[in-house]
């Protein structure tokens, strides 16, 4: 994908999802640090190493998944689109994408595929009210002048 701010066209970030996650990721902080320092130090002594690693790792998992929360977006480029969701990043030439969807009822943007595969795009989400339903209409505009939609997505 381009390597130069200036190819970009289209950009949307979420800001409802990115607020909850700040705010659950600051809490658990917090509540967790408190309850750590709060403990007796002969409590805290009774942890292993190794039981102390596993708590940091799972707290640093659910960190992790709050920041990739954090971060959602889509950004569409002269030759193509990039789409952060939580879990994975897709980048995908305007030639691969044959529709955007986004009816009443759905809770985020669809993406299809040339091979009809179905893709969420988490950063447009209804819970955005008319701000994500403009982004979507935006996006897909900005997809058609470039040449997505040759294909159809399935009516389902």
């Amino acid at each position: 994908m381009p390597s130069e701010m200036t190819d970009r066209l289209f950009t949307f970030y979420p800001r409802v999802l990115p607020l909850m996650a700040g705010v659950m990721g600051l809490s658990l902080i917090a509540v967790f640090g408190v309850i750590w320092f709060r403990l007796p130090a002969d409590s805290r002594d009774t942890f292993s190493w190794f039981q102390r690693l596993t708590l940091l790792a799972f707290f640093g998992a659910i960190l992790w998944i709050l920041y990739r929360m954090i971060t959602l977006r889509v950004t569409a480029y002269a030759d193509g689109l990039q789409v952060r969701n939580v879990f994975k990043s897709y980048s995908l030439k305007w030639s691969e994408i044959s529709g955007l969807r986004f009816r009443s009822g759905d809770a985020w943007l669809q993406l299809f595929d040339a091979d009809g595969n179905r893709i969420g795009i988490l950063a447009i989400q209804a819970a955005e009210g008319s701000r994500a339903s403009r982004a979507a209409k935006e996006l897909a505009a900005v997809a058609r002048d470039h040449g997505a939609g040759a294909k159809r997505p399935p009516q389902s």
